[in-house]
């Protein structure tokens, strides 16, 4: 185990783990703290905790000093540059007519870097607006490109549930979210009503979807073909949530289209009153109950070689296949034939079209022969 202290540089930033070094840090407080880009104005937000050592990136960056005073006054004048490094990378950008959207401006504690975030649809050539940027502000210039999530996390915003942004007030990591998810919860699958203010699919479809994978266990599908007291029905609603079924039930009959009709009564069944087949026998092959064969029922052909009607062979033998082999009226097997390669008989034919032969008609009678030196022939 390892003593660590969380630590945030943003207010819904990520939680990044320091060694306090027998500081006695506490939440809330401001740290100055050792990074890959130099010194750091962070707060802490977790106090110190012992973590197993596989969950700790190594090497553990150290916490310097609690802030004082001064480096707090510090840290709150870099706050206020921001707004003229905002305008003045603006201008620049429209001198160099360059298309990037400006998001944010970020100092470092020590005042040797500026970090530039900004979006984009593609590369964006700003070597000449980094020199521009470099003469005005004499220090090093970052420029970062970031994605539309992050945007919407720095920008913050107003989501479709009347709240703030979840990015932006206190979710801190991005999680996977996919269409999935959507479908899990029986949601709308239209893009604006699953879709948040960043254009991406809503960071909230996550939270449930543990809870709702849990549910739908033993719980049909929409269209599924599934047993009920009542006979075969087709599920038209699957309430995960209440567990609830609601299937309509085959009659035994055709439509004028020839599909099988079903009951104009809908019947509400829990998930242990019902029985689902295994996926392959889900679909009924004509309607389940309306006289098809089902499970249980041999059909004749593919399974009954006997059944099958003869084909001719080699030699007019009648012959009774299965698809993998031939019995002869004699008991005799016959090997398979090998089904011949199309690039090969094309081969053929180019060969023969190229040295003038000419395939034997069935009367047994051709030509042979190249240019004006052809001649007929006939088989003796």
């Amino acid at each position: 185990m390892v003593n660590v202290a969380g630590v945030r540089f943003k207010s819904t930033g990520k939680v990044y783990y320091f060694d306090p070094c027998d500081l006695d840090v506490q939440p809330g407080q401001g740290v100055i703290v050792e990074t890959a880009r130099g010194m750091e104005f962070g707060t802490v937000t977790m106090g110190i905790t012992p973590i197993k050592e596989e969950d700790v990136t190594r090497p553990l960056k150290k916490i310097v000093r609690i802030a004082g005073e001064k480096d707090i006054a510090r840290h709150e004048e870099n706050e206020k540059k921001k707004s003229r490094a905002m305008k003045t990378c603006q201008e620049k950008i429209q001198k160099h007519h360059l298309e990037m959207k400006l998001i944010d401006v970020e100092y470092t504690f020590d005042n040797n870097k500026i970090i530039f975030y900004f979006t984009a649809d593609g590369r964006v050539d700003f070597r000449e607006l980094v020199k521009d940027l470099a003469g005005v502000f004499k220090m090093r210039i970052e420029l970062r490109q970031i994605g539309v999530r992050d945007e919407a996390k720095m920008l913050g915003g107003v989501g479709s549930c009347g709240r703030g942004l979840c990015c932006a007030t206190w979710l801190s990591d991005f999680q996977p979210v996919s269409i999935k998810m959507a479908k899990v919860q029986n949601l709308s699958l239209n893009p604006a009503k699953i879709s948040g203010v960043c254009g991406r699919l809503m960071c909230c479809l996550k939270y449930e979807n543990d809870v709702y994978s849990e549910l739908r266990k033993g719980m049909p599908d929409v269209n599924e073909r599934i047993e009920t007291p009542e006979g075969l029905g087709k599920v038209v609603e699957s309430d995960v949530l209440t567990g609830k079924i609601r299937v309509r039930i085959y009659t035994g009959e055709k439509d004028d289209t020839g599909a099988d009709k079903l009951s104009a009564d809908v019947y509400t069944y829990k998930k242990d009153e019902i029985g689902r087949f295994d996926k392959k026998d889900r679909k009924p092959q004509n309607g389940g109950n309306s006289g098809a064969h089902g499970k249980g029922h041999d059909r004749p052909g593919k399974n009954h070689p006997e059944h099958s009607a003869p084909r001719n062979g080699a030699g007019g033998e009648k012959t009774f296949g299965n698809g993998k082999g031939r019995t002869r009226e004699n008991g005799e097997t016959a090997e398979p034939e090998k089904k011949k390669s199309g690039n090969r008989r094309r081969r053929r034919r180019k060969n023969r079209k190229n040295d003038g032969r000419v395939n034997p008609q069935e009367s047994g009678g051709g030509v042979r022969g190249t240019g004006n030196d052809r001649e007929t022939f006939a088989e003796n």
